[in-house]
């Protein structure tokens, strides 16, 4: 079935091409890339029917988009009103000056054998996040 999206080829000076799109002819799902192994061929496969189609290109790019998050940003400004955790007068809010915090600690995920110290601003309209 034509998807209505150009099918490149490869050329030699400009690599690979789009291949866009595929539908199923059956249902008009998307066609999604699957291996057989067992014929060591690349197929287009419908996950809604049993419908396949041998790709006519046998290469598969994968565009990985990762989006890392601030491990501050997961800690809830509400944790400063804990009391079972350790509070500190030593360490000045970055932002507001207040000379309160808690504190505690966690294991950084970048680094699985690195343990990071974590304080949160325990002023009532600031609750600012930091580490050292």
């Amino acid at each position: 079935m034509d998807s209505g999206f150009p099918l490149e080829i490869d050329q030699p000076d400009r690599g690979p091409g789009f291949v866009g799109i595929q539908f199923c002819q059956e249902c008009n799902n998307m066609l999604y890339p699957k291996e057989d192994k067992e014929n060591k061929r690349l197929l287009y496969a419908c996950r809604n029917c049993d419908y396949s189609q041998e790709a006519d290109i046998s290469c598969v790019y994968v565009n990985k988009i990762t989006h890392e998050v601030d491990e501050l940003t997961e800690i809830v400004a509400d944790v400063a009103q804990d009391p079972t955790l350790p509070r500190t007068e030593d360490h000045l809010c970055p932002k507001c000056q207040h000379n309160e915090a808690v504190f505690f600690q966690s294991q950084s995920r970048k680094s699985e054998d690195q343990m990071k110290l974590y304080y949160v601003c325990t002023a009532e309209d600031c609750g600012h996040r930091w580490t050292e």
